[in-house]
């Protein structure tokens, strides 16, 4: 699944008219990079949430033919339903099995095959990452494959990249909620595991870093 519902508030102007997924960095929108990334990763079937000018994201994408994947769609209600809502409503295009989430105002290179088949020992795996300068102070702790609310271990910073059990989100209504809240209580009960990844991450939520992205890319 790629979130892709936000209203992209820190990015305004540019999403006044544009939904945040097709704003472009090296020629293309930034959610066709996630396409084409989970496509060479041999994951091929998708699902796209929309809010905001949705609309536009599916006559973009379209059925997901014309990149060599299958793309179903959770339209969500103007406001979106945040991130812990929005997984919830796609749970039945999701199915039963573990299944990957990425958030889709992130660019990286990380390895998404390596969790094709991942089956979570407990009910989230989270992909984290070095602290960028903007979020110095991190979100969750590591220690061996354990994620940890601990205040006693370093803090990494959370990709925007999880393996998610659907018991996950079980005992939640359909409702406008956030993740986090179901992760942190998934720690306290140690059934967060985890990885620190060290290759290529951004964090895509400003016109500043966009603009980065777009040169790096076109170098």
């Amino acid at each position: 699944m790629i979130l892709a519902a936000g209203r992209g508030e820190r990015m305004r102007p540019l999403t006044d008219q544009v939904p945040k997924p097709l704003l472009e960095a090296g020629g293309k929108p930034l959610i066709q990079h996630h396409i084409e990334a989970l496509r060479e990763a041999g994951i091929i079937r998708l699902v796209v949430n929309h809010a905001h000018l949705g609309e536009q994201l599916v006559q973009a994408l379209g059925d997901g033919r014309q990149f060599g994947v299958s793309i179903s769609y959770s339209a969500e209600p103007e406001g979106a339903l945040d991130t812990g809502g929005g997984i919830r409503q796609a749970l039945p295009l999701l199915g039963d099995a573990p299944f990957l989430v990425v958030n889709g105002d992130i660019w990286t290179d990380f390895p998404y095959a390596t969790l094709s088949a991942c089956e979570p020992a407990g009910l989230a795996h989270l992909v984290l990452v070095d602290n960028p300068a903007h979020h110095s102070e991190g979100d969750f702790g590591l220690r061996g494959e354990h994620v940890l609310l601990d205040k006693d271990v370093n803090k990494l910073t959370f990709s925007g990249i999880g393996v998610y059990r659907p018991r996950l989100f079980a005992a939640v209504g359909a409702q406008r909620f956030p993740l986090a809240p179901l992760l942190r209580a998934a720690m306290d009960a140690g059934q967060v595991s985890g990885e620190h990844y060290r290759g290529d991450w951004m964090d895509i939520g400003t016109p500043q870093r966009l603009a980065e992205l777009d040169q790096r890319l076109r170098a």
